[in-house]
């Protein structure tokens, strides 16, 4: 990228080193959902900088480790979430990025009887360390919420089906051995 021109959203030509620099900053992106909603929270701190801030106003503003320790508590209140982004729109200059991405975050109550869906953006700050892209700070705007009371699909058999689970028990790690791997190891630093 030619380093004399401001990043900008219109199209043209991406060297190699941008393309490595999204793909970076969409793997960091995928993996927080994931953290979230695998309650990972070991993974989830491994994508903040130490100094990195974190703003879910009202609910929390603040550094990026409390808002990891805030989460369990926040999150027992619910039986599953589902995090999933859509446009990813990314400006990038040296070793500083910005980011705006469209979310929803499903939310299932721990009595199964509502669901909230959140439809939001998260606006990014990143930047790259040691060769390495983690979230700055990461801001949460949300857009609109729907809230809606559940029907009993007591008519479907979920027999011989998988079903999900936000925690450590949940199928892919049983499915995906190298998964399992990773998040036993960070269980095992962090009980060290």
């Amino acid at each position: 990228m030619d380093k004399t021109l401001s990043p900008t959203l219109a199209p043209g030509p991406m060297t190699v080193e941008e393309m490595l620099d999204r793909a970076a900053l969409q793997r960091l992106a995928w993996t927080y959902c994931h953290a979230i909603d695998r309650r990972d929270y070991a993974l989830l701190r491994t994508l903040y900088h130490e100094d990195a801030v974190d703003d879910h106003s009202p609910m929390y503003c603040g550094p990026a480790a409390g808002f990891i320790d805030w989460l369990p508590s926040m999150m027992e209140h619910w039986d599953a979430t589902a995090h999933i982004l859509g446009n990813m729109l990314f400006l990038i200059e040296g070793d500083r990025a910005e980011g705006e991405l469209t979310s929803m975050a499903y939310h299932r109550t721990r009595d199964g009887a509502r669901e909230f869906i959140a439809h939001g953006r998260y606006i990014d700050q990143y930047e790259k360390r040691e060769g390495v892209w983690k979230f700055l700070r990461r801001s949460l705007v949300l857009d609109w919420l729907e809230e809606r009371s559940i029907a009993s699909n007591a008519e479907f058999s979920l027999d011989g089906i998988a079903v999900g689970r936000a925690g450590a028990d949940d199928p892919c790690y049983e499915r995906l051995p190298m998964l399992k791997r990773d998040r036993l190891a960070r269980a095992s630093k962090t009980d060290a």
